[in-house]
């Protein structure tokens, strides 16, 4: 909190916009095709944007929230918008007949997996994301540039001539042109 009283956050990344687009997007799309798939109608009207409303929110929270990236925030987030999502379908007046569909239990099932794998790819993805651009980062900032080394400098003494030394020696020939030629 911030001496005049508001509250202060930290400034949203790029990675907490795709977090929430993309949880947004995963409760939008788990709760209209389980609805379809237990036998409802495609959300029209006031269905349809309830559901994008809380989408919004939820998104807009797995954004900004304390917890939002990791596998349990968005675990919390992605079920809360299953449950909203098929209070509000059923409030909106898609119902959907007992009998057909798949049955309750295995419906239930597949949304529960679907919660949990969809918040467990959410937060690989975000700390993929992190550790790409942190290496991103530092390749392309200029601060942090590799040490350059300067040529080395020739020892003055040492124990043992120098490699280079003793293969230049040895390719050097010691024979000079026949003596009747230089005459």
């Amino acid at each position: 909190m911030s001496s005049d009283g508001f509250v202060t956050s930290k400034p949203i990344t790029a990675a907490a916009r795709w977090r929430g687009a993309a949880t947004g997007a995963l409760t939008v799309t788990l709760s209209v095709l389980a609805h379809t798939a237990a036998g409802g109608a495609l959300p029209t009207g006031s269905g349809a944007a309830l559901l994008a409303v809380v989408a919004a929110t939820l998104g807009a929270l797995a954004a900004t929230m304390a917890g939002g990236e990791t596998t349990r925030g968005l675990l919390a987030l992605l079920a809360s918008g299953q449950v909203f999502g098929h209070l509000l379908l059923a409030v909106a007046g898609n119902h959907h007949a007992a009998t057909s569909g798949s049955p309750p239990l295995v419906m239930v099932a597949a949304h529960v997996a679907a919660v949990f794998v969809g918040a467990a790819l959410i937060a690989a993805a975000g700390r993929l994301g992190d550790a790409l651009s942190r290496a991103a980062h530092a390749a392309t900032t200029p601060g942090c540039a590799p040490v350059r080394v300067g040529p080395a400098g020739a020892m003055r003494s040492a124990d043992q001539p120098l490699r280079s030394a003793l293969e230049l020696a040895a390719s050097v020939s010691h024979r000079g042109p026949p003596v009747a030629f230089t005459r």
